[in-house]
C-alpha cells in the first residue's frame, strides 16, 4: 500500500470517527500519523483533505464496481445481476461504510457542499464506463436496447436509480441495499431494454 493510499484511508477513518465540522488539522494529522506540518505539506486545510478523500474513495469505488461487473459478465450472470453487483460496490460500499459513522448526515451534507464538482465529475466518468458495459452486454446477447434508448441514457438512468436508492426515505438498512439495487436495476432495465 502506498503512502497516499494509507493517507486516504486514515483521513477517511478520521472523518468517520470525528466528523467534518468538529475535526481540525491537528486531529487529522494525529489520525494520519503525521505532524501538522507534514499534513500541511499535503493539504492547505481540512476542506482540501476532505476533497482528496472524496476523490480517492470515489475513484476506488468506481474501479472496484466495474471490476465486479466485468467478473459477473465473464461468469455468465444475467444483465440485472451484472448491474446490481456493479452498483452495489460503486454506491453501496460507500453507503454501508458511512452508515457506521455517527456523523453520516454531516459528512453527506459536507460532501454535497464541498465536493459536488468531484461527485459530478465521478458520475460522468462512471456513467460513461457503465455505458461501455451496457454495449458489451448487448453485444453478448444479454439484452437488446429499445430503439429510443442509447447506452448513455440507460447508464444515466441506472446510476440515477442507484444514487436514489442510497437517498431513499425512510432509509434502507445498509444490509438491504443490494436487494433494493437489484429491484431498481430490473425495473429500469426492463423498461428501457428487452430481455434477449
Amino acid at each position: 500500500m502506498s503512502a497516499l493510499e494509507r493517507l486516504a484511508g486514515r483521513l477517511t477513518q478520521a472523518f468517520l470517527d470525528v466528523g467534518f465540522d468538529r475535526s481540525t488539522m491537528s486531529d487529522l494529522a494525529k489520525a494520519c500519523g503525521l505532524t501538522r506540518r507534514a499534513l500541511y505539506h499535503h493539504f492547505s486545510n481540512k476542506e482540501e483533505a476532505f476533497r482528496y478523500m472524496m476523490r480517492y474513495n470515489g475513484d476506488i469505488a468506481m474501479r472496484l464496481g466495474l471490476e465486479v461487473g466485468r467478473e459477473a459478465l465473464e461468469a455468465g450472470e444475467d444483465a440485472v445481476e451484472i448491474l446490481t453487483r456493479t452498483m452495489n460496490i460503486r454506491y453501496g460500499e460507500t453507503r454501508r461504510r458511512l452508515a457506521l459513522s455517527p456523523h453520516a448526515t454531516e459528512i453527506n451534507d459536507n460532501a454535497f457542499r464541498l465536493a459536488r464538482d468531484i461527485m459530478i465529475e465521478a458520475a460522468i466518468s462512471f456513467q460513461a464506463r457503465v455505458a461501455e458495459l451496457i454495449v458489451t452486454m448487448e453485444t453478448a446477447g444479454l439484452m437488446k436496447l429499445k430503439a429510443e434508448t442509447t447506452p448513455a441514457a440507460l447508464a444515466q438512468t441506472l446510476c440515477d436509480g442507484a444514487r436514489g436508492t442510497n437517498q431513499t426515505l425512510p432509509p434502507i438498512p445498509a444490509e438491504n441495499l443490494v436487494h433494493r439495487y437489484r429491484a431498481m436495476m430490473a425495473a429500469i432495465l426492463y423498461g428501457m431494454a428487452d430481455r434477449a
